[in-house]
């Protein structure tokens, strides 16, 4: 049997908080250059490089 899934009842589990919820101040203001709206998301390129569309309007850019 591996050593990671022996059980060792002497040692507690430690568990990390789950992070909140994000608030609109957290997030970046990435906004469409063409309708200007704030409903953007990211995407892989072509090239492997970062693009972003805009989920209001279909607009897209990099």
């Amino acid at each position: 049997m591996p050593a990671s899934r022996v059980h060792v009842p002497d040692r507690r589990l430690v568990t990390a908080s789950l992070p909140g919820p994000v608030t609109s101040d957290e997030r970046s203001p990435l906004g469409c250059p063409s309708c200007g709206s704030s409903h953007v998301a990211q995407m892989l390129g072509d090239n492997g490089g970062v693009s972003y569309v805009c989920t209001a309007c279909g607009h897209s850019w990099s």
